[in-house]
């Protein structure tokens, strides 16, 4: 029996009231006219790209896949390398399931996917570790190929040169990629992730003309997609999700919550203030922190932690909105791991990893949690993501107003007539076309 294709866009940080925008614009308008929709997807927490990402392909919870921010859980430096690879997480994704029922896949700057075996096409969302390192050799050593490397890496490198992690520059490498893959390999199940309207967002607020400029770019890159795949011959048997991960909030300032941390005999630093030794430390999820403790099983230092995070919250003065217990936070959320605490934003204030002063600080673009708004909080708040989904599979016309994210994965799943064991989520039922 021939299978339907599935192609996987996720837009970050693209919302429900996006589309209000995109309806106006040709590609969008008729995706919104012949496909089926979700109106808002209930993100996981924190709502961080990572995360979230991993959940979507995974369809299950952070408390199961275990990736719980964007960077590894280092403590004592104030960023760390991020969680490119797939050995961080510890779920099954829809790549091995498609993988195991025979069908070939890929992926262009998805998250958490570096050296996939479950993936035959890979392009990591992987960048260069000192200003000396080779652009070839970085994608190699993530999972490239020599196919994907001479036949797509290659003949797009000169878009992504000097535009590292710049947008949407490095996002005219990820489409031209993906374009090159459908073209040259016609993958069974493809999932890409630009991040164009994501950093609109960080720099500009919520809705702002540059926010619109990105849309305009989404729509230019959705239809490049959608060309390859005639090109490819394709098309027909194609189906199309495009989706998102969160939502952000606007922000006013950020506050380094170690300071406090350091003040009160949780941190130790030399003179000059560098690290020395710990028995709390907060790591940022942007509007979110997780609290590790050095040995969590001292219940001296835990209700001493615990008790001075709450006075901070009680304040109201130090950017905390909410004091979560790990038990807590995993009972409404889902979240869980090697952390005592996780701390929520007041809903405009941004979290640091920085021990030394200022506690308080202006915004800065040049890192994402620092930006005009950013992400990282519960997923109830602010705008919602959302999906579109056009294809054979899917119920043309038919809308579901909310499911939550962990629901994508085992719906995708179905359309592809494959199945995914032991996902938190269920299927969308609703936006799949009846057999």
């Amino acid at each position: 029996m021939k299978r339907n294709k599935l192609i996987i866009i996720s837009h970050d940080a693209l919302v429900y009231d996006d589309l209000a925008y995109l309806k106006n614009l040709p590609v969008f308008k008729s995706l919104l006219e012949n496909g089926a929709r979700v109106n808002t997807l209930r993100s996981v927490y924190p709502t961080i790209t990572y995360t979230v990402h991993t959940s979507i392909i995974t369809g299950t919870y952070p408390n199961r896949h275990g990736v719980l921010n964007n960077e590894l859980p280092e403590i004592g430096v104030l960023t760390s390398p991020w969680q490119w690879f797939a050995s961080s997480n510890k779920a099954p994704t829809l790549f091995k399931a498609a993988k195991k029922a025979g069908l070939k896949t890929a992926a262009v700057f998805w998250p958490v996917t570096g050296n996939d075996p479950d993936i035959d096409y890979l392009i990591d969302e992987y960048w260069s570790q000192s200003k000396d390192d080779d652009l070839i050799d970085v994608f190699r050593r993530s999972g490239s190929n020599d196919q994907v490397i001479e036949r797509v890496v290659k003949k797009n490198l000169s878009l992504l040169k000097g535009y590292e992690r710049k947008h949407p520059q490095a996002d005219e490498f990820v489409i031209a990629c993906t374009c090159d893959m459908i073209r040259e390999f016609q993958p069974d199940v493809l999932a890409i992730h630009p991040a164009a309207i994501d950093d609109a967002r960080h720099r500009s607020g919520l809705f702002s003309e540059k926010v619109n400029e990105s849309l305009d770019l989404t729509e230019r890159w959705t239809g490049m997609i959608i060309q390859a795949t005639k090109d490819a011959g394709v098309y027909e048997d194609t189906n199309f999700v495009i989706l998102s991960d969160h939502g952000l909030l606007e922000i006013k300032r950020s506050i380094h919550p170690n300071v406090i941390l350091r003040e009160n005999g949780l941190i130790t630093t030399d003179s000059e203030g560098n690290f020395l030794d710990w028995s709390a430390f907060c790591k940022s999820s942007a509007l979110s922190s997780l609290v590790y403790l050095k040995d969590p099983t001292c219940k001296e230092t835990y209700d001493r932690t615990y008790n001075l995070l709450c006075h901070l919250r009680d304040e109201g003065i130090y950017g905390i909105g909410e004091v979560f217990t790990r038990q807590e936070i995993n009972e409404k959320e889902h979240l869980d791991g090697d952390f005592s605490f996780a701390l929520e934003s007041d809903g405009y204030t941004s979290f640091g990893n920085d021990w030394r002063k200022p506690l308080v600080r202006n915004l800065d673009l040049s890192d994402y949690r620092f930006g005009r708004a950013s992400h990282g909080h519960l997923p109830d708040k602010g705008p919602q993501p959302t999906l579109i989904a056009f294809g054979p599979a899917f119920q043309k016309g038919s809308t579901v107003e909310r499911r939550p994210i962990v629901d994508v994965a085992p719906t995708l799943a179905e359309a592809l007539g494959i199945t995914m064991e032991d996902t938190d989520g269920t299927p969308i039922k609703e936006i799949l076309r009846r057999k």
